[in-house]
């Protein structure tokens, strides 16, 4: 009989400030509501965004786990997590950025398989930048998904990357459109037309919460959040989720 593993789903942007940490955090939280055993690392490593999210204090983080599993002094993962909820855990990025440099991309591979058979779902939250540590990331994933504005150069750069995907004959992406942090007044067809492809899911303007700022103070996740159990943006979450873990 094989061994279950878990899916990954990668969380990333072609630019920075789409919301991509946000809807990382959201997915986690429906994952929760589904009671699916989830673990969110955060490969955003510069930035470190998750742990601060959710006022974590973690006292290992992913530098800690890759630094003593090069030195072979690895201990049980679980001494490297932080518990979140009953169905949340973190593996938070590096406290000090300044330990970025010194994180082997080899070693993070090593990490997700084996992270693979503690989990339903690994959601790893990373940025835009085209690294090692990203490939070894987008190459451990069953999916990946790009959330996008309709910014001028954030459209650009997602046009590149679709044009690499297409090279590399890959299909295990979604594409989801924040119209909540949407500047300009590009419409969906133009947006369409413009890539070359439809995108997969759009997350409405109306989904923008003005009360962000104090439930992310409090540590808390929206979609866990019971007054937005109704709201539309969790449908779209659902769909996305669905459609990735069918």
């Amino acid at each position: 009989m094989a061994i279950k593993q878990a899916k990954v789903i990668t969380i990333t942007s072609a630019k920075g400030g789409t919301g991509k940490s946000t809807t990382a955090l959201s997915l986690a939280g429906v994952l929760s509501n589904n009671k699916i055993k989830t673990i969110l690392v955060d490969m955003d490593l510069h930035s470190g965004v998750i742990a601060a999210s959710l006022n974590l204090k973690p006292k290992k983080d992913i530098y800690t786990l890759v630094n003593d599993y090069m030195n072979h002094s690895l201990k049980e993962l679980d001494e490297y997590i932080t518990k979140y909820n009953d169905y949340i855990d973190v593996l938070p990025a590096p406290k000090d950025p300044r330990s970025v440099g010194k994180i082997s991309s080899y070693y993070v591979g090593l990490i997700l398989k084996k992270l693979k058979y503690m989990y339903d779902v690994i959601l790893i939250d990373t940025n835009h930048i085209i690294d090692d540590i990203n490939l070894i990331t987008f190459d451990n994933s069953d999916s990946i998904v790009y959330v996008i504005t309709s910014d001028l150069m954030d459209l650009k750069n997602m046009k590149t990357m679709l044009s690499i995907y297409k090279d590399m004959n890959l299909h295990n992406y979604h594409i989801v459109l924040n119209e909540a942090l949407t500047r300009h007044n590009i419409s969906l067809y133009e947006i369409n037309n413009f890539l070359d492809q439809n995108v997969d899911y759009i997350l409405p303007s109306n989904s923008y919460i003005k009360n962000i700022s104090k439930i992310l103070m409090e540590g808390k996740i929206i979609t866990l959040e019971k007054h937005y159990q109704k709201d539309k943006v969790i449908s779209i979450y659902q769909k996305l989720l669905d459609e990735i873990l069918k």
